[in-house]
């Protein structure tokens, strides 16, 4: 009994979310303590990532990890969250959930890209060469155009419910990269070393450089949240703007017609 009590508040405070007004009250209060929260935690992360000792093997190099590192995260993340808002699309049918994919997309777009091109950065001096087609950068450029792709699909089909549909299921099947990327060092033989933080038996790296990238990999997460918010909030805007630009129109089609008839 106490279980379904419990499922079924967890589903009123979904529904409740689901009203465009609580959502955007929502929003107002909670964005500018994610914003300061972001800011402090990118100065501590950044203040630990130049002061931490050159690597021995990386020199001064090492330092673009806390950028890199992070940035990769963040795209995996990012997709996840709209993975989940795919499922909100197919199975739930919640009314932000198309909406909280379409604001995730870009985010993770623009941190894949960071990720790629600040791994290219690190990759010249220490594999001699920009790009190389190893299977974790591979299958990391494969999650760029994913993430260009569904933004292309969002622009080109007009039907809101038909696009939220056909972009949910892409996500979906697109959710298959995110595997092969996690584990591309263990299935195939790559350039990139193993885990060394995301491991069942623990952190491999040494706390002087396990800090400040968890510090900024904090910041990131922080960052995300903030974007992805204000990015929601100006899609619900949006609709809600072209919803009584429809409703305008419609209104003064029907005045017409009604004019038309009395004379």
């Amino acid at each position: 009994m106490n279980a379904i009590v419990q499922k079924a508040s967890r589903k009123g405070r979904l529904s409740a979310l689901a009203n465009p007004a609580r959502f955007l009250a929502l929003v107002r209060v909670t964005w500018p303590g994610l914003a300061l929260a972001t800011i402090v935690a990118f100065t501590i992360g950044l203040y630990l990532t130049f002061s931490v000792p050159d690597d021995y093997q990386q020199g001064r190099t090492v330092r673009i990890m806390f950028i890199h590192v992070p940035a990769v995260w963040m795209a995996m993340g990012a997709y996840m969250v709209m993975v989940s808002a795919a499922l909100g699309v197919l199975v739930w049918r919640h009314p932000l959930a198309d909406v909280a994919a379409r604001a995730a997309a870009p985010i993770g777009a623009a941190f894949t890209f960071l990720g790629l091109a600040t791994g290219s950065i690190w990759g010249r001096p220490m594999w001699g060469s920009w790009w190389e087609w190893d299977a974790r950068l591979t299958s990391f450029l494969v999650l760029l155009i994913i993430y260009l792709g569904l933004i292309a699909l969002w622009r080109a089909i007009e039907e809101p419910a038909r696009s939220a549909r056909m972009a949910a299921i892409v996500i979906l099947v697109g959710a298959l990269n995110i595997p092969i990327i996690k584990f591309s060092v263990d299935w195939f033989t790559t350039l990139h070393q193993s885990a060394s933080v995301l491991r069942l038996d623990g952190p491999t790296m040494p706390p002087v450089f396990l800090t400040p990238l968890l510090v900024m990999g904090l910041a990131y997460l922080l960052f995300f949240l903030t974007l992805h918010l204000l990015a929601m909030r100006n899609e619900v805007i949006r609709r809600q703007i072209r919803t009584g630009q429809r409703k305008a129109a419609q209104a003064a089609r029907t005045e017409q017609i009604a004019r038309g008839k009395k004379q």
